[in-house]
């Protein structure tokens, strides 16, 4: 059954539950978290108090299992929540993606006991998340990690040193998911731990200065000798990077969606804005150039959300979805940057400036191009899907 939201938006939905889920979505979205994007993104302000209403609203766990406080959602439904969420302010819908993909390692590889004892408070308990896995001189070759956990005696403690980079949610984080070294080079010799955001020999650099997303911390942790008990230990010993790019893969789709929400934000004030706009004694809206750049920018939109759509289902139905993913997060940020660069050339001037929101989009779309995968790396990881690894 479709739905057409109040933004005119048609969605699919496939129970009455969904588009519960999706209408009060859209309430937060506008009475709590649209009114202060600009002013707070401005500021660099984190807004940590909408992620406990999000979080006591069962927002922050919906695709996890009902039995430890999650929402027991298909991914087509939980993407389009992100969806909503980044339109309002990507922000927040990013950091709902991080959060879930903090969550992925404990909810699909932790012992019974583990998932008991740490996931309901992660999902449902107003926890927030950071995912660690790029480090300083390892970013897309992942595998190259270097920070290192090394047993304390027999079966006891871990100890981990190093660094980690490029964090989201990084100093703020309740909890990390850490993948770290336990052996030899390579993909094999890395482990993952569930590491309490709090612990002694834990801390963060201050936050990168960037270009968007100014209100979303982003900073290094160190490692100083944390003690993380073999209790933690998520998984298999040299299970972790294949852990990890599991969780890549779903977390691909969380990216996927917020750039279509971004992009949707983009369109809909470039609409409003054309329809408004007179120039030459009527609406800039009546122009053909600009309404077949609108079109354009429609299309687009519409494209990326049935590819992450796609993607999703098949993930729904267990069946193989890593090649879609990477072609969702490819095409929806490649096109959320083409959207959001019209958007602000339909403004004209005025998209240049802060006074309007278009410009904060695309400072912020660039960003999707680059996290969780550059766009280079999905490419690569389409063609292997293809026509196999590359000669040596």
């Amino acid at each position: 059954m479709a739905d057409s939201t109040p933004d005119g938006v048609e969605r699919r939905l496939p129970t009455d539950e969904a588009r519960e889920l999706l209408a009060l979505t859209r309430d937060i979205a506008r009475r709590e978290i649209a009114p202060r994007a600009a002013e707070e993104e401005a500021a660099g302000h984190f807004p940590r108090e909408l992620f406990t209403l999000l979080s006591r609203s069962g927002l922050l766990g919906l695709p996890y299992d009902p039995a430890y406080g999650g929402g027991g959602q298909p991914y087509e439904v939980y993407l389009q929540v992100l969806e909503e969420l980044a339109a309002a302010r990507l922000t927040v819908g990013l950091g709902v993606s991080v959060h879930s993909l903090s969550c992925h390692a404990l909810a699909r590889y932790g012992t019974e006991e583990q998932r008991a004892a740490h996931l309901p408070a992660m999902l449902g308990g107003g926890l927030l998340g950071a995912y660690c896995l790029s480090e300083p001189n390892a970013g897309s070759d992942a595998a190259a990690l270097r920070t290192r956990a090394v047993r304390d005696g027999d079966g006891g403690d871990w100890v981990i040193d190093g660094t980690k980079a490029w964090i989201t949610h990084g100093g703020i984080a309740d909890f990390c998911t850490v993948m770290a070294r336990t052996g030899d080079a390579g993909a094999r010799g890395v482990t993952a731990f569930l590491v309490p955001g709090d612990v002694p020999g834990l801390s963060a650099a201050p936050p990168e200065r960037k270009m968007g997303m100014k209100g979303s911390p982003t900073a290094q942790l160190h490692f100083d000798g944390v003690r993380v008990p073999d209790e933690r230990r998520l998984g298999a010993e040299g299970q972790g990077f294949a852990i990890a790019l599991d969780a890549l893969d779903s977390g691909r789709l969380g990216i996927a969606a917020c750039a279509v929400g971004l992009g949707q934000a983009a369109l809909d004030e470039a609409v409003g804005y054309a329809k408004e706009r007179r120039q030459f004694g009527r609406p800039i809206a009546d122009f053909q150039g600009l309404r077949f750049l609108l079109a354009d920018m429609a299309t687009q939109v519409e494209a990326g959300r049935a590819l992450y759509l796609e993607a999703a289902r098949l993930r729904d139905e267990g069946r193989p979805f890593g090649r879609c993913a990477a072609m969702a997060k490819l095409f929806c940020t490649d096109a959320a940057m083409r959207i959001t660069t019209d958007a602000v050339q339909v403004l004209g001037g005025y998209g240049y400036t802060a006074d309007f929101p278009v410009e904060r989009y695309l400072r912020e779309a660039k960003m999707l191009q680059i996290v969780e995968g550059t766009n280079q790396i999905q490419r690569v990881v389409i063609a292997r899907h293809l026509v196999g690894p590359e000669s040596r």
